[in-house]
């Protein structure tokens, strides 16, 4: 057990990355959008996520009362950008491969806790879970790295009429999503080093006489 103090670590840095991957993927501020027109937007900031864009309005609620309205996107939207449709399909994968990650780590942990002494068993978890915690940050890296690139260079987007959005912000910022999915991928690829690094201990067999 002493052989694998890394791969304890790996387990727990991974599960926070995957559990950092699923909520970056469920919260809608991974643009925010600040609008000059508040007529609608009467806060005058939108969140633009992957799933639904969201704002904060006055109208058709009583004074002092402010609720939130939010669209979600279709997939017949041909306007809304490529990297928010590459994110919703990168994410679940992501979110996938790190419960494998986190499955086959448990499941080598297990083995050499319990005392189990087959190296092949144990090594070949290892190195399957490393693999899927590695592909599992890669897979949040794309859609983060894509986005970040997106709202530091301002990029509009075409919403349709019915979502009461400008095509274009007077400025944009990083939502939480994004320091968030930046955290799970250095976590993600930090446990599958730790797994891939496992080397099963080498005991010299003694005979006595």
């Amino acid at each position: 057990a002493r052989s694998a103090h890394l791969q304890l670590a790996a387990f727990a840095l991974g599960t926070v990355g995957w559990i950092l991957c699923t909520i970056s993927m469920g919260i809608v501020e991974w643009r925010v959008w600040h609008v000059d027109n508040t007529t609608i937007i009467s806060s005058g900031i939108a969140w633009v996520g992957i799933w639904k864009v969201c704002f904060i309005s006055y109208l058709h609620v009583s004074p002092g009362y402010k609720e939130q309205f939010c669209h979600k996107f279709s997939g017949y939207d041909s306007s809304i950008p490529h990297e928010i449709y590459a994110a919703q399909g990168l994410l679940l994968i992501a979110m996938f491969m790190g419960l494998l990650g986190v499955t086959a780590t448990v499941f080598a942990l297990r083995n050499v806790y319990m005392g189990v002494t087959r190296k092949t068993l144990i090594t070949h978890f290892f190195l399957v879970g490393g693999c899927f915690y590695i592909l599992a940050g890669l897979c949040v890296l794309i859609p983060v790295s894509w986005n970040f690139y997106s709202v530091t260079h301002n990029k509009s987007i075409a919403f349709p009429p019915s979502y009461y959005m400008p095509s274009s912000p007077a400025v944009q910022e990083p939502g939480a999503a994004i320091p968030i999915g930046i955290v799970a991928v250095i976590l993600l690829l930090l446990s599958g080093t730790f797994s891939l690094s496992y080397r099963f201990p080498v005991t010299a067999n003694t005979i006595t006489k």
